[in-house]
């Protein structure tokens, strides 16, 4: 199934909530008036588009009308496509594996998707020849370990783990240090699911990620954040936090099929500009999509 149609299927929800009502609207095809804008601006916030977008947005269509380039309400809904597609090229910068071993931090919340996304991605790459190698730094659970170990005999791929409750720096360390002797390909990292609000709990990923220096002489590749769709606005507070602290480097949002607030995307990709490496809209390994922001939209925001 190609993207245009996996995402626009499992989309639905997003769909229904949002593109299907402004579409509703504006194939009539009738003047803009000040009724209509406030509903497009309450669709818009509903749809966790974020105060910041849906004040751009608004504040274009609005300047539009003026310069009389939007007169109907088709119009209005083509102007968001456009603004949508706008900010999300900007971000779209797929993920390259460009040496080996190719290091790649995972973080977030738990929750969130991050094990199962660690997973999908060692498969993708294992399938693609590459040697992969999992490191499960999640020491703090003991279901994390055995959730690691699951997928790493799946995608038939390395694992370098510990007992439950052993240090998670030195977890890292080992499994890096491993990886650049074996001359592995890539390498993941799994760490526990952190609160973005638990600052000494937040340090220990600092940690983590400072022991993976140490093995690797150099920052990690990659400091992919895991962010749940699902959970609106809080993600912006998530992505803040973790930001801050680990200089994320790429994003994968996942449980997009799970939301009707899809909008959370491009509140996401305008505040931070981060790289949105992946998307994530179901169970499936092949539900891991590379993000690619023109096919994203065409299958979203077209009913």
């Amino acid at each position: 199934m190609g993207f245009l149609k996996s995402v626009s299927d499992k989309m639905s929800k997003m769909k229904s909530g949002f593109t299907d009502k402004i579409h509703e609207e504006s194939k009539k095809d009738e003047p803009v008036d000040n009724d209509y804008l406030e509903f497009v601006e309450e669709l818009l916030i509903e749809a966790d588009f974020g105060v910041r977008v849906t004040q751009r947005i608004m504040e274009e269509i609005d300047a539009d009308i003026d310069a009389s380039k939007i007169k109907t309400r088709r119009d209005v809904e083509q102007k968001i496509r456009e603004i949508a597609l706008d900010i999300l090229e900007k971000v779209e910068k797929p993920l390259e594996i460009r040496k080996k071993p190719f290091v790649i931090l995972t973080v977030g919340i738990n929750g969130s998707g991050k094990t199962t996304t660690i997973g999908k991605l060692a498969s993708i790459n294992s399938d693609k020849g590459k040697r992969v190698m999992l490191v499960a730094a999640d020491t703090f659970r003991a279901a994390a370990i055995e959730q690691l170990e699951i997928w790493a005999e799946r995608a038939d791929v390395s694992i370098v783990k510990q007992k439950e409750n052993a240090d998670p720096a030195a977890v890292a360390f080992d499994g890096v240090q491993s990886a650049v002797i074996k001359g592995m390909d890539v390498v993941f990292v799994d760490t526990a699911g952190r609160l973005h609000t638990q600052k000494n709990l937040m340090n220990e990923i600092v940690k983590v990620k400072k022991s993976i220096e140490k093995a690797y002489s150099k920052e990690p590749d990659e400091v992919l954040l895991v962010l749940d769709a699902t959970i609106g606005q809080n993600a912006i507070n998530q992505a803040r936090e973790f930001n801050k602290m680990l200089n994320v480097t790429g994003i994968a949002l996942t449980k997009m099929d799970g939301t009707a607030k899809g909008g959370i995307i491009l509140a996401i990709s305008e505040e931070f500009g981060i790289p949105i490496r992946y998307i994530g809209i179901g169970e499936q390994i092949e539900d891991l999509k590379v993000f690619n922001a023109k096919d994203f939209v065409e299958s979203v925001f077209v009913p």
